[in-house]
């Protein structure tokens, strides 16, 4: 089913508050940033096809992107890097970049459509968590169209070919994983996450961080 502005309505209410969809790309990844996007619409008909970004084609989804651009009232990007997540922990990571990305936008919303089950932007806005939101919302759709074009182009530009960040986008490839065991982990890694637990000539270089904020690490996969 293609994504609908049911749940933008429902929030908008008599008052037509601003509504944003938000989503994020690349919590799972061992290299590079998270990204989040977040998108203000006008309620009018999306550019054909718009839909989960992980239901798209490459080559679609690359195409939809300036007319998402040219047809959105707004759009925010927000990003916590490599060393950040290291720093802080995964769920403060995409709160920062969650937050970033809202103080973007050109207009503020009043409520804001969060795809997952956990609401990791917290106060001052509203959430409304859905989930699979990228598949029912049209913003939240949007948005992890647009999160995703944006960070799969910056991790094609960062170079270390052999690990094919051009192609897997810091996600563990069979070529990333097998670079990783022979050349171990770049400037661009998360150096907290598990993969080095698994990697004994390189397990020194993990970092460490504090009980309290935890390994960071919500969903390998995710």
């Amino acid at each position: 089913m293609a994504p609908t502005y049911s749940i933008e309505t429902l929030l908008s209410g008599p008052r037509g508050k601003i509504v944003a969809g938000i989503d994020e790309v690349g919590r799972g990844a061992w290299a590079g940033p998270v990204t989040v996007c977040a998108v203000v619409t006008d309620l009018s008909p999306p550019p054909a096809g718009l839909t989960d970004s992980k239901q798209l084609s490459a080559a679609r989804r690359a195409a939809l992107v300036p007319l998402l651009e040219s047809w959105a009232r707004g759009i925010g990007y927000g990003e916590a890097s490599h060393t950040e997540i290291d720093t802080v922990g995964m769920t403060e990571a995409l709160r920062r970049a969650a937050h970033r990305a809202l103080e973007a936008l050109p207009v503020r919303p009043d409520v804001v459509i969060l795809d997952g089950s956990h609401d990791y932007i917290g106060s001052p806005w509203p959430v409304r968590l859905e989930v699979k939101g990228d598949q029912a919302s049209i913003s939240v759709a949007a948005a992890s169209v647009l999160a995703k074009e944006r960070r799969d182009a910056y991790m094609a530009t960062i170079g270390c070919e052999e690990y094919a960040f051009g192609e897997n986008a810091g996600y563990p490839s069979p070529v990333h994983q097998g670079a990783l065991a022979t050349h171990g982990p770049t400037a661009h890694h998360r150096l907290s996450w598990s993969y080095l637990d698994d990697l004994p000539q390189w397990r020194h270089l993990k970092i460490h961080r504090d009980a309290a904020v935890g390994e960071g690490q919500i969903s390998l996969f995710g």
